[in-house]
């Protein structure tokens, strides 16, 4: 539940600080120059966040064939996705964030304080081995077999 209240403090927050900053700027620079700015800046976050996944693709890719996990492509993978979402939503505080996710010293620095901080779970991958000092368990038992027999008509 505590996780929901800061989801729901985000969802009230964020618009309401886009707005604020957008009235502002528009205040100083006018309306169609802010208008023009917030499509500018998801343009270019597009454009930025498509070259630098492609990238991240090709360090996955090139991970995978030496042999090695590629956890921290994929991570940086995620805040690339991350920051182009937030480029495409409008207003300039989002904006600032997914630059900042676009930035390869800020993501790898933000991966590597999430893989500190992060509270890891196992994942379940199918069954588990049998505990120590237990192996296979066999059940002793004698069946047989009875036919069906169906009535005959």
């Amino acid at each position: 539940m505590k996780g929901f209240h800061w989801l729901l403090l985000l969802f009230i927050a964020v618009p309401l600080l886009e707005i604020y900053l957008l009235i502002k700027v528009g205040g100083l620079i006018g309306a169609w120059p802010t208008v023009f700015l917030v499509v500018f800046t998801a343009l270019l976050g597009a454009v930025l966040m498509r070259m630098q996944g492609f990238a991240a693709w090709r360090r996955v890719h090139d991970a995978l064939l030496r042999g090695q996990l590629p956890a921290l492509e994929l991570m940086e993978g995620m805040f690339l996705l991350l920051g182009g979402v937030l480029l495409l939503v409008p207003g300039f505080a989002t904006d600032v964030a997914g630059f900042l996710c676009l930035i390869p010293a800020v993501r790898r620095y933000a991966v590597q304080w999430l893989l500190r901080h992060a509270i890891i779970t196992p994942v379940n991958m199918g069954p588990r081995p049998p505990p120590r000092g237990e192996g296979p368990r066999t059940i002793e038992g004698d069946f047989s077999r009875e036919e069906e027999r169906r009535p005959r008509r």
